[in-house]
């Protein structure tokens, strides 16, 4: 008899902190047992854990158990039980030719997946970064944080694996797209911990990533790709509605295709986009600060007394507060981890949240934000960066002009005053001195003020002290997402280009590592039906 294989996902399998992975796997062979399925069964896994924590009292683990099942080709019954669907990039080649090796710019993790693709399919790819490697983007953030002389090119948002790589490397996503878990299965075959398979709330830490991204670049160049570091698009240059060849501060590089996975922060490059016919919209983001917090105050909080359990990472959260005109959320959460100075331009003062794999620092950081939208801005793309601008120049100014952080504390903030210096609980960015008082009025509009300080107010009535009075505020954080979208076709490619992909978060279509590198992916796989794989250029 013929028969066919079947994976399937038992979730919701709650468990008290004492319970152990084979308890898990004991619940769902009960579940089978009574749906008749047990003896169908030929391996259990762990899929995901999570942890419930809304009763204090009683904190559990929620297990899901992926399970294959072999049934007989004449099983027609719907299960009970959700089929995974887990899908492996699929290459289907096309049979226009390439007169030279696609181009992809940006080594985030958009362009890195679909470099790194492309590269395993024989396409040899050329990888653009304007920043540099790992190692001197090291170099160029410690030495940004001691003599405060920014290097523009090379820094947090600019260089090898992008923005990502110095953030904590968090692949949660909302994205219900069925290779995620290839994203994930990948970081995890360039040295990721395996737990990130499994976790509900996954993450690599900066320290890890790191490698990771260096390996990931060496695979480029050892399937025939190139890596250009320091190497920055200034034009295009096009016949008809086809790129021949990207122009760049180092000369002209002919291709046969282009990739453009900029990230958020190429502010140059959408404006030498905009004068290049490209057809661009504005869309809404979000603008606000970062929050510190003692990590154990946030543990005590969401953990009550089971604070510190060796089976309870440190706490997280996700919170959010809608008005009937705009939301207020937090993004990015980094337990035990810093602030980071996350400019990229001149003259301007941004802030990132950053944690290593041990997430073991004292302080607790997110982002509070809260959304804009293009009427916020004058409806045009133009008209949101030069909205992100402003506040950064204000940060900037507010903080004294040297790119120190402007600081308050939510005490200070809730109650209109100014001059409280942090005690207790101590800023983290630049190493924690680089700061100057200053009221988030100092540099974010009104109207964003207003909805934070209700926003803060509401997360104190669901975590207990969110809204303390030493808490600490650092601004601006602006970078959270692209301003603006590229519009792309449903192949993929630019509205009236035939060669070129936008893609990825800075082409406004993701959000977060694991979504952009996804995008990522499937750019790479509509180029590869479109073109033949060139291995001889």
């Amino acid at each position: 008899m013929r028969e066919v294989q079947r994976i399937v996902l038992i979730n919701g399998i709650s468990l008290p902190l004492s319970a152990t992975e084979e308890d898990a796997f004991q619940e769902a062979r009960r579940r089978l047992r009574g749906v008749h399925l047990l003896s169908s069964a030929r391996e259990l896994s762990l899929y995901r854990r999570s942890v419930d924590a809304r009763k204090k009292k009683d904190i559990r683990l929620v297990y899901g158990v992926a399970v294959t099942l072999l049934l007989p080709d004449s099983f027609k019954k719907p299960l009970p039980f959700p089929v995974l669907e887990q899908q492996a990039p699929e290459a289907v080649y096309g049979e226009e030719p390439l007169s030279a090796p696609p181009v992809v710019v940006g080594s985030g993790p958009c362009g890195l997946f679909c470099a790194l693709l492309l590269a395993e399919h024989g396409y040899r790819p050329v990888l653009l970064e304007r920043g540099g490697s790992v190692e001197e983007r090291k170099k160029a953030v410690s030495a940004f944080a001691q003599t405060r002389l920014l290097d523009t090119e090379c820094n947090i948002q600019f260089g090898a694996g992008g923005a990502g790589t110095f953030s904590d490397g968090k692949l949660v996503t909302r994205v219900n797209d069925s290779l995620c878990r290839f994203v994930l299965e990948t970081f995890v075959s360039y040295g990721a911990p395996s737990d990130i398979l499994t976790s509900a709330k996954p993450h690599i830490g900066t320290d890890i990533l790191c490698v990771i991204v260096e390996r990931m670049l060496e695979k480029i160049e050892k399937c025939g790709g190139r890596v250009l570091y320091h190497t920055k698009m200034t034009g295009i240059r096009k016949v008809g509605s086809r790129a021949v060849a990207v122009e760049t501060n180092h000369g002209e590089i002919p291709l046969g295709a282009l990739v453009l996975a900029t990230g958020h922060s190429a502010r140059d490059t959408y404006q030498m986009l905009m004068q290049s016919g490209f057809s661009i919209e504005p869309k809404p983001f979000s603008v606000g600060f970062r929050i510190e917090h003692k990590q154990e105050d946030i543990d005590k909080a969401l953990y009550g007394d089971f604070a510190g359990h060796p089976k309870l990472a440190h706490a997280e959260y996700a919170l959010s507060h809608n008005t009937k005109e705009r939301g207020v959320y937090t993004f990015c959460m980094c337990p035990g981890g810093e602030v980071v100075a996350g400019s990229s331009e001149e003259g301007g003062v941004v802030v990132n949240g950053m944690s290593n794999r041990a997430r073991d620092g004292e302080n607790a950081n997110s982002a509070v934000l809260c959304s804009v939208f293009p009427e916020d801005y004058g409806q045009t793309p133009q008209g949101a960066i030069a909205f992100a601008r402003g506040i950064e120049q204000a940060a900037f100014a507010a903080g004294g002009g040297d790119y120190s952080v402007p600081l308050s504390t939510v005490g200070d903030f809730l109650s209109g005053k100014i001059g409280t210096e942090p005690e207790r609980i101590r800023p983290t960015y630049m190493g924690g001195n680089a700061f100057g008082l200053a009221r988030p009025e100092a540099y974010l509009p009104a109207f964003v003020c207003e909805a934070l300080r209700n926003g803060l107010l509401d997360f104190d009535n669901k975590i207990d002290g969110f809204a303390i009075s030493d808490a600490v505020l650092s601004g601006a954080e602006t970078r959270t997402s692209a301003p603006l979208r590229l519009l792309r076709t449903a192949e993929r490619t630019a509205l009236g280009f035939a060669n070129i992909y936008p893609a990825g978060e800075g082409a406004g279509y993701a959000g977060g590592i694991t979504s952009a590198a996804i995008d990522g992916v499937r750019t790479a796989l509509s180029l590869m039906k479109t073109f033949a794989p060139q291995k001889d250029f």
